[in-house]
């Protein structure tokens, strides 16, 4: 994997850049659909690639691990194979679904013993053993194993599970220099900084991540709960000490304006099932605002769901229509809003790359942020 940078924003930290992978390129900033179970849900590979033009999905260590099972994704050649999908996958390490099971989930300096929510069955997932899985998957991306503490998080407990990470992630990387890759295409480790919201151990942490000099560095732990002032300060702090010419990935953020002003702070990737699942509940977001298609308003609305986005379900589809669809419950509904809402996803970070290398991106970003929030 390589990483260009291309343009730096006069007035912000905000800059775009070229990631290459075997399996294509991706410009950044830029928005990675969630495919949770090897499909982004209710979006055909077909609309991933031409109507939303993604350029990069994610699928999950922990869903594809327990279900299809490794043998199937080994005799498919991988997960690329196995999907249809051509273009570049970033696959997580699964610490957050292991930090989501709460009781069902013992954590040792070994690794993580969890009961399987599909049938209560019992695994061992460890920094050596979520290495080897992220090879069976194939993906272009992989990130290392890490703890995802909550929030709130007693400063004691952060400090315990960032030291622990920072040890888990010297496993991972000696595991994926001691092994290689299984499908013919390179995959390069993502380590990912950890500390809650105190600024001493995201500073340790991002310090000590920046030095392992891996391809590229994520920011976990964040979006878990804490106010959006304390997201962006951390994510300010990690991005000032992470190396700038080697991509930034936030893990899990966020909602439209979320991203605009994490691009601001200089982060390159982000990802979130915000886009999609909103959408199966009737959630649009639009580049004039939000719209909840359920309310009785957009009833008799003939007119297109958003003009200015471009993309066929985005064009062609009514609200009046939507809406009947998604109150009727009719699987139509759900998969229409969710092309919609991650086309307007591209959309917003393919106009972000624009405005920086136009250099006008902060005075953009500050009509933009209102504009997206509005609830129409």
């Amino acid at each position: 994997m390589k990483f260009q940078l291309q343009h730096q924003d006069p007035h912000s930290k905000a800059r775009t850049g070229l990631i290459t992978t075997d399996h294509g390129e991706i410009p950044t900033p830029i928005f990675m659909p969630v495919g949770t179970a090897g499909s982004v849900k209710a979006v055909h590979q077909r609309e991933l690639e031409t109507d939303i033009d993604a350029k990069i999905i994610l699928g999950n260590t922990y869903h594809l691990y327990l279900r299809p099972g490794l043998e199937v994704l080994t005799n498919a050649g991988g997960l690329h194979g196995f999907n249809g999908w051509k273009r570049p996958i970033l696959t997580d390490s699964g610490g957050y679904q292991v930090y989501s099971l709460g009781e069902n989930r013992k954590i040792t300096e070994e690794g993580v013993i969890f009961k399987s929510h599909i049938d209560g069955s019992k695994h061992t997932f460890t920094p050596e053993s979520v290495m080897d899985i992220e090879r069976t998957i194939g993906a272009d991306i992989i990130m290392a194993f890490d703890e995802c503490t909550p929030y709130p998080c007693e400063y004691r407990y952060a400090k315990n599970s960032m030291d622990m990470t920072h040890r888990w992630l010297k496993r991972c990387i000696e595991r994926v220099q001691t092994t290689q890759p299984l499908y013919g295409h390179s995959q390069a480790l993502f380590p990912i900084v950890q500390g809650s919201t105190y600024k001493d151990l995201r500073t340790e942490s991002a310090a000590f991540i920046a030095s392992q000099n891996q391809p590229g560095n994520a920011i976990g732990g964040l979006s878990v709960g804490e106010p959006h002032e304390a997201m962006y300060e951390m994510t300010d702090l990690v991005c000032s000490i992470l190396p700038a010419d080697k991509p930034r990935y936030l893990m899990g953020v966020g909602t439209p304006e979320n991203i605009l002003e994490c691009i601001a702070l200089g982060v390159d990737m982000f990802d979130c099932v915000m886009p999609t699942r909103n959408a199966r509940n009737g959630m649009l977001f639009t580049t004039q605002g939000i719209i909840n298609i359920r309310n009785e308003k957009w009833k008799n609305d003939l007119s297109p769901l958003d003009t200015e986005l471009g993309g066929y379900a985005s064009t062609f589809y009514t609200k009046a229509y939507l809406r009947h669809l998604i109150i009727s419950k009719e699987i139509l509904g759900a998969q229409i809003a969710s092309i919609h809402n991650l086309t307007f996803y591209l959309w917003l970070v393919k106009q972000a790359r624009q405005k920086i290398e136009e250099g006008i991106f902060t005075e953009w970003k500050t009509k933009m942020v209102k504009q997206v929030a509005n609830r129409l």
